[in-house]
């Protein structure tokens, strides 16, 4: 973990499907998931530029279990692009749960970016949909605007946040994972597992103390 890091006018903090799904009582519930909206909150104030990702499903995703007979959710089917992950039916389109949180507020959000309305194939990154093909256009979106560094907060740490993260650092923006304003669906095994991934991936894990203005 790292110390005193000054947020500067080219720094971007993406905020990653803060969902209603997502937190307790959600069609997909993260444990805590509603703990991550006052630290995001409080970061929000340090940053000039935010990004807000949004899960937005089609009824009748392919990802979803229920679109998928004789599956269950949490197991897995072989699709051309992979091996992908069945989940509850979750986010769907114009639904109360594909809402942001109601107490989330990042007045310096200037984008708000929709992933997974492709029925036909997944998105957990920000930056690629799980196909590892189909650009959501966001790198150049950042590029363009000059943006360097991104801090990456919200739901779930293990999933659309490590994606994105590793994706993110990838594009070549110098890049943070916020780990106190993230929650993940597996909060042992799945972080360990991200913390692993992002140290191959040149992500760096830290505190919401560790930011200053």
């Amino acid at each position: 973990m790292r110390s005193a890091i000054g947020i500067e006018e080219p720094d971007l903090l993406l905020v990653v499907d803060v969902q209603k799904d997502f937190c307790p009582g959600g069609r997909l519930e993260i444990k805590e998931g509603d703990a991550v909206v006052p630290v995001i909150n409080r970061l929000a104030r340090l940053f000039r530029h935010a990004v807000l990702t949004q899960d937005w499903h089609p009824a009748g995703h392919l990802s979803f279990a229920s679109a998928q007979p004789g599956k269950r959710p949490f197991e897995s089917i072989a699709l051309p692009y992979g091996e992908q992950t069945l989940w509850p039916d979750h986010c769907v389109q114009g639904s109360d749960g594909a809402e942001f949180h109601a107490g989330l507020s990042v007045l310096c959000s200037e984008l708000i970016l929709r992933k997974g309305f492709r029925r036909d194939v997944d998105s957990y990154s920000a930056f690629k949909e799980n196909d590892r093909k189909t650009s959501t256009g966001l790198r150049g979106y950042l590029k363009e605007r000059g943006f360097r560094r991104l801090f990456a907060v919200g739901l779930a740490l293990d999933v659309c946040v490590r994606f994105s993260a590793e994706d993110a650092a990838e594009a070549g923006f110098e890049t943070y994972v916020v780990v106190d304003a993230c929650r993940a669906v597996d909060p042992r095994a799945g972080l360990e597992a991200a913390k692993r991934s992002f140290a191959k991936a040149g992500v760096t894990m830290v505190e919401s103390a560790a930011l200053a203005s």
